[in-house]
């Protein structure tokens, strides 16, 4: 009895680190996500599915060390829930060229990389920006719902299934963010039915 809640619990505890999936910048990066210089530019990450990053540094960085030494922070301190952010012609101040990358750090420690974009192009002023359907959107899926039964002996029965979808929207957020906890604690209290029944 005693190895069957250790295993539910590891179970619970593998759910939990799953929700908390990793940080993913979903643009620029890529042949088809590109920025244009001395332009407006956005960058979009997957906010709901992390919310382990509550905020990070945002720095440019170049494959070419002789176009950018190391990468250069453009945002200080960027809240993660914000999902994308506008970048001035103030902060995008590199050259036209290839192998750019976006990379979001710790606001205290700039070397600990939360996540780094696809390596991408800026291209000239004056250059079409990327078609809005190249960015990808945020989703993910988890399970949702549980039945149990129990009765004097000692077998129990439980499954679990559901979906959620979340998408990269700010005007979605906390109800994306409502949903994913959601089928977090019902994936819970489903294997906790499994453990109890």
């Amino acid at each position: 009895m005693f190895s069957s809640r250790l295993a539910v619990s590891a179970t619970l505890a593998a759910l939990a680190s799953t929700a908390a999936a990793d940080l993913t910048i979903l643009a620029p990066g890529g042949p088809n996500l590109w920025w244009v210089a001395n332009s407006i530019n956005t960058i979009a990450w997957t906010c709901h599915e992390n919310t382990e990053f509550l905020n990070f540094t945002v720095l440019v960085g170049n494959t070419n060390q002789a176009v950018l030494v190391q990468p250069q922070p453009i945002i200080a301190i960027e809240n993660n829930f914000d999902c994308s952010k506008s970048i001035t012609t103030q902060q995008e101040i590199f050259a036209a060229g290839d192998g750019y990358f976006i990379q979001l750090a710790n606001p205290l420690n700039n070397t600990q990389v939360y996540a780094q974009s696809q390596n991408f192009e800026i291209k000239p002023l004056g250059s079409a920006y990327p078609a809005t359907s190249a960015t990808p959107t945020e989703s993910a899926s988890s399970t949702g719902s549980s039945t149990g039964s129990g009765s004097g002996s000692p077998t129990a029965s439980g499954s679990g299934s559901g979906a959620a979808a979340q998408t990269s929207q700010p005007s979605s957020g906390s109800s994306s963010s409502t949903a994913s906890l959601v089928s977090v604690f019902a994936a819970a209290a489903g294997a906790l039915g499994l453990l109890f029944a």
